[in-house]
């Protein structure tokens, strides 16, 4: 009988990738949990010790101060701390991964198949962003370790067997850092409670475009607040995050901007099912919201670069804009305005990514099948 053994960076909060490793605790339901951090209080998690029915083991950086609320801060000593984990007796590992737990001491004889939602992005791609947007300390720290944990992650690819892709956008970087192919296995998505929504109550029912997302930078929510200001259409802001003040002064006076915080499943559900569009104006690995919100019969208008190359149909469940500038985001919500959208068209295209077809797939790419 196999031994399994899951892998997560830290469970801290529930986002993508955590949705990710509940499907994956599903596929292997005897599997224990490994993790740097474990916060049970996101999860609805009375022990701390089970998450989902499995049992959570955590590397020394949790008993850190303050290492379960910001794991992300002892970064430098991750490498060290994931090869701590013990890991005898197991035959099979698989971890998710977008920070540094694949660098495990494989047990002798053991498969690691790695789920790669991207190399570390504050590392590779990304690193002279997140460099402009760290503070004094990030800055240093940055200059400090950068170079140590490129190499340790480098180091820690040659634990994996074989690498899955969430992405072919993201299967590209992974060739380019790590020298590795991968196969592509899009993340489950939950298309059937998204297809069952009914439109939400807001101010201009049916008539405003939808942002849903964290409130950085890096994922351009800018862009449609400016597009939306300058062209007076509706738009709901769904997510917080360090821009949110900005944007909220940017849009004062107005009334056709509405920021919403953070909202449940049930209510973004039905947010997007009353949109005229979902607004995705950056770059994403993969991006899950606008398979959620074509799943709910709603286009995305979405810059054309990343994972929404491989979401989204071109005129038939949505359209890209070129340049990450107001005037093309503009452009392109007036193109879409001259068109009319099928619902169904967009629920057939989100289909392609339901918790089913993940399941199979992975089971086929760990060996299970």
């Amino acid at each position: 009988m196999t031994k399994s053994a899951l892998l997560h960076y830290w469970l801290t909060n529930v986002r993508g990738g955590e949705k990710v490793l509940a499907a994956l605790g599903e596929i292997l339901p005897g599997a224990d949990i490994f993790t740097h951090a474990y916060r049970p209080e996101p999860f609805g998690e009375a022990s701390r010790g089970m998450l989902w029915g499995h049992r959570v083991s955590e590397s020394f950086i949790a008993r850190l101060p303050l290492g379960r609320r910001k794991p992300q801060a002892y970064l430098p000593l991750m490498p060290a701390a994931s090869r701590s984990l013990r890991l005898d007796g197991y035959d099979l590992v698989v971890s998710s991964e977008s920070g540094p737990i694949k660098g495990i001491r494989k047990p002798a004889g053991a498969r690691h198949v790695c789920y790669c939602h991207t190399p570390m992005r504050y590392l590779w791609d990304m690193r002279e962003e997140y460099y402009r947007r760290a503070g004094l300390a990030g800055k240093l720290a940055m200059k400090a370790f950068t170079g140590y944990l490129r190499k340790a992650d480098l180091r820690s690819a040659e634990s994996v067997d074989a690498f899955v892709a969430n992405s072919a956008f993201v299967a590209e970087r992974i060739r380019r850092i790590y020298g590795r192919e991968s196969v592509v296995v899009h993340p489950p998505v939950d298309v059937e409670f998204f297809s069952s929504g009914e439109p939400a109550a807001v101010p201009f029912a049916g008539d405003y475009y939808l942002y849903a997302g964290e409130l950085l930078d890096y994922k351009r929510p800018g862009l449609a607040v400016d597009a939306a200001l300058a062209m007076d259409r509706n738009l709901v802001v769904v997510g917080n995050g360090g821009l949110r003040a900005a944007l909220e002064r940017r849009a004062a006076g107005r009334t056709n901007v509405v920021f919403e915080g953070r909202v449940s499943d049930e209510r973004l559900r039905s947010l997007m099912a009353g949109a005229k569009a979902l607004v995705f104006p950056g770059v994403e690995d993969f991006g899950i919201v606008p398979v959620e919100a074509q799943a709910s019969g709603t286009p995305v208008l979405a810059f054309g670069a990343g994972g929404a190359l491989e979401t989204v149909r071109e005129g038939e469940t949505g359209l890209f804009f070129r340049d990450e500038s107001v005037d093309s985001l503009c452009a392109a919500i007036e193109e879409l305005e001259s068109r009319k959208w099928s619902a169904e068209l967009c629920r057939k295209n989100a289909a392609r990514f339901s918790r089913g077809t993940f399941a199979a797939e992975m089971r086929r790419a760990i060996g299970l099948t």
